[in-house]
């Protein structure tokens, strides 16, 4: 029961999907029709949503709050930086824990060490294409493009893999959002989201999901 009140903590949404005709999507429809009454009550405001359709593959699914951090940590993990004959490309990978390593506080602090100008601001460009030559600028502005500029060169090549690489980790990565549950059971589809309840935990950071109303009332002292 704990896990269940605590979904709208950390999950922003669920989404199940099934075909009502099929007897593979069983499972998701019993979890759902038995479970939807508890979870709504203890997640009032989190949307459970079942879509149906023919011949549909069930499933459930979320939304987690991955970031490049998440996707680079991800791609090194998983060996996805590779040369077209299968090796390590070493020089992504460098890239990669380069770009990690970086510090977006201190960039975020230097932005702004240049009184009334902001480099990026929308359009600054095109406003003020020469900004980076003012003299004035650049001594204020040394530390930030050191910084932005390394960080731009990283990630220039993290994305200068072969085949897509970049882009097709970034879409295995979010294929973790869903879960598919082909054949399985009322019990299977409740691990299922379990498992995406243990994900939202780690990768999302919703506000609390406080009542709207007072439930519980404590009255003061009898002497005051």
């Amino acid at each position: 029961m704990s896990w269940k009140a605590s979904l709208s903590r950390h999950l922003p949404v669920l989404r199940f999907f099934a075909c009502i005709e099929s007897p593979s999507s069983k499972g998701v429809i019993e979890f759902y029709k038995s479970n939807y009454g508890v979870l709504k009550q203890l997640n009032p405001t989190m949307p459970l949503l079942l879509r149906t359709g023919e011949n549909v593959m069930p499933a459930i699914t979320t939304e987690l709050d991955f970031t490049t951090d998440h996707l680079l940590t991800y791609m090194i993990e998983t060996e996805r930086f590779k040369n077209p004959n299968g090796t390590i490309a070493e020089d992504r990978v460098e890239a990669a824990k380069a770009y990690l390593q970086t510090d977006w506080a201190l960039l975020r602090q230097e932005r702004w060490s240049s009184p009334g100008f902001d480099p990026e601001k929308p359009f600054v460009e095109e406003e003020r294409p020469d900004w980076r030559e003012d003299p004035q600028i650049q001594q204020d502005l040394a530390l930030y493009l050191e910084l932005k500029d390394a960080a731009d060169e990283q990630m220039r090549i993290i994305q200068s893999g072969p085949n897509k690489e970049y882009q097709r980790a970034e879409n295995s990565l979010l294929l973790c959002q869903r879960v598919d549950l082909w054949c399985a059971g009322s019990l299977e589809v409740e691990r299922a989201v379990k498992h995406l309840l243990v994900l939202g935990k780690k990768f999302n950071d919703l506000e609390p999901d406080f009542p709207e109303f007072i439930t519980e009332f404590y009255p003061g002292a009898a002497d005051l």
